[in-house]
């Protein structure tokens, strides 16, 4: 149970992840999360309203594999991991405390999540605005971070470098500027 619930090393990831993208690129492939959510609207029917869905989607459906990957993983996590615990540094916690969030060993903090807070204001804002913005910057952008950062990057795309810094930009004037002011709403 070890190799599940443990952080693999560096020399067993990085090479993994190095393998599976090589032999993505020699199969004409790329690699992305958001491509998904295209492809299963097409699968629905979207195509027939809305030109951007009307495509073979069934080419893509490889690329589903992973989305079920990611939803296998979830529940292993959840079955594998005492209470849903993640490992966070002190110094993070630290953070979050001077934001506002008294960081419990759960992965979701109970200020945002919790069963007495979910359907507040604060975290409907946080899920329904969000969520747009990550939807709208996803197609803006013309992938997500999983298909710039992975693919795009080893693909050597300048479009996916400048994405990338984009996302780190915006993640780090989230993190040290929005975030602690919308904690207070």
């Amino acid at each position: 149970m070890d190799i599940l619930t443990k952080p693999w090393p560096w020399y067993i990831a990085g090479p993994s992840i190095s393998l599976v993208l090589f032999l993505m690129l020699f199969f004409g492939k790329s690699f992305g999360v958001s491509g998904n959510y295209r492809t299963m609207c097409a699968m629905i029917g979207a195509g027939r309203g809305v030109k951007f869905f009307d495509f073979d989607w069934k080419k893509e459906k490889w690329n589903l594999v992973f989305i079920v990957g990611v939803l296998l993983g979830a529940l292993i996590a959840y079955i594998w991991m005492p209470n849903g615990q993640v490992n966070i540094s002190e110094a993070t916690i630290e953070d979050l405390k001077n934001i506002g969030i008294a960081m419990t060993p759960n992965m979701l903090p109970d200020e945002l999540f919790g069963a007495g807070n979910v359907f507040t204001f604060r975290s409907l804002f946080f899920m329904t605005v969000g969520g747009f913005l990550v939807g709208f910057g996803t197609r803006y952008a013309g992938g997500c971070t999983s298909g710039h950062a992975i693919s795009g990057l080893s693909d050597l795309q300048l479009p996916s470098l400048v994405a990338v810094i984009g996302f780190f930009i915006g993640g780090l004037l989230m993190t040290h500027l929005l975030l602690p002011y919308l904690l207070k709403i």
